[in-house]
């Protein structure tokens, strides 16, 4: 087989979802693009094929808040979480994920995070990560947020940085302002998203310190995605005001969502009620907080507790959103899809489209379990057998 051969892949028979549903199709891969989407592809007995029938073809699911190096650390070091495998994320049905440093910036570095997204990218994935942590001032590797977003290739914004939470700096308006204002200019100046993610917590404040900042400055709603805003009623009341004036807001699926008190619901449920209030698709995403510690405490602020996020969750809860809340699959992919690519600038991925990465995930039709997983044109899994594994995995 000749090597031009080699990196040519059909996929036959698959019903596409781009996310829009876009019919039977075959479709060509040519090393890690997709380089042909038709009904008419012919079939060479040296070329990789792979008969779709009865599938459901997708884009590769991109999951923009994980902590890849592991998290926590609130319960003292026993508890602080392990990193994530290669398998963990492709089992899931992911291709793209981006890496943060939440709580713990002190045993928990840029610098390892950053050689992480680029192991993790070795082993076949696509990973991206965000510069700072919960603390201000932020610590970077550069020297500012401009320079990590300049000039560090796997830094697209800024990420997670705390509100409305005990664990977090107690930060003020002016400071969020600054910080959000150099993750602009450095987006801008680097063609990245220069997103700043905000975890929330369900402090006093809620989100008031970003709709001042939006409210005061030419800085738009759109610079922030607020994260986890599913976990109290307030919270969730005021993140839909929030994406209603054309914020952007992030549902965590590691975790149950309180939208009544004392009364936990699924994050698709909570999908289901953020529509319900008129709040657009397009403004919406869910992300897992994999890895992350999912830290309890009493109401004096003591530790009590803690267990770990899981990636899956995010695939988990696409699914309960078709399968449970009756959506329609094209809207329910959005938000693991087109839209945090929208909200990344990740030109290449979250569509199913000529030229675009070749990330895709085949589906069985009526369970909508992971099949298949291409990640940048290779298999990693097929017909749910694991072909790729992280370096260390056994």
């Amino acid at each position: 087989m000749n090597e031009k051969i080699e990196h040519l892949k059909i996929i036959k028979n698959a019903e596409v979802y781009t996310p829009e549903y876009f019919g039977k199709k075959d479709i060509l891969i040519a090393a890690d693009k997709i380089a042909y989407i038709g009904t008419d592809i012919q079939i060479n007995k040296d070329v990789k094929t792979i008969d779709a029938a009865g599938k459901i073809l997708i884009p590769g699911l991109i999951d923009n808040h994980v902590h890849i190096l592991g998290g926590g650390g609130e319960g003292g070091y026993q508890n602080r979480t392990p990193e994530i495998v290669l398998t963990d994320i492709t089992t899931a049905g992911i291709t793209t994920v981006v890496g943060c440093i939440g709580t713990d910036g002190v045993t928990r570095t840029l610098s390892n995070l950053v050689a992480k997204a680029k192991a993790l990218d070795e082993e076949g994935i696509s990973c991206f990560c965000y510069t700072g942590n919960y603390h201000i001032p932020l610590r970077t590797l550069m020297g500012s947020i401009q320079e990590d977003i300049i000039f560090i290739d796997k830094i697209i914004g800024v990420g997670e940085v705390a509100l409305s939470d005990h664990r977090s700096s107690q930060p003020t308006v002016n400071e969020i302002a600054k910080i959000a204002a150099d993750a602009r200019i450095g987006g801008i100046l680097a063609q990245k998203a220069g997103l700043v993610v905000v975890h929330m917590g369900s402090g006093k404040s809620q989100l008031k310190i970003i709709e001042e900042i939006v409210e005061r400055t030419e800085i738009p709603p759109t610079q922030f995605l607020p994260t986890h805003v599913g976990r109290d009623p307030k919270l969730f009341k005021n993140a839909i005001r929030f994406a209603k004036m054309g914020g952007h807001i992030d549902l965590t699926t590691s975790t149950p969502k309180m939208i009544k008190p004392d009364k936990l619901t699924k994050t698709s449920t909570a999908f289901k009620k953020l529509l319900e209030a008129g709040v657009p698709v397009e403004n919406i995403s869910f992300s897992s907080d994999g890895q992350g510690s999912l830290p309890k405490f009493n109401e004096r602020g003591e530790f009590i507790g803690l267990k770990v996020g899981s990636i899956k969750t995010l695939f988990d809860a696409f699914r309960d959103v078709v399968l449970e809340e009756k959506i329609p699959l094209e809207k329910a992919l959005q938000v693991v899809t087109s839209n945090p690519a929208k909200f990344l600038k990740f030109g290449n991925k979250g569509s199913i489209q000529v030229g675009k990465d070749a990330d895709i995930v085949l589906l069985d039709k009526d369970e909508l379990n992971v099949n298949t997983v291409i990640a940048k044109g290779q298999i990693m899994i097929e017909d749910k057998k694991v072909l790729v594994k992280g370096t260390f995995e056994n």
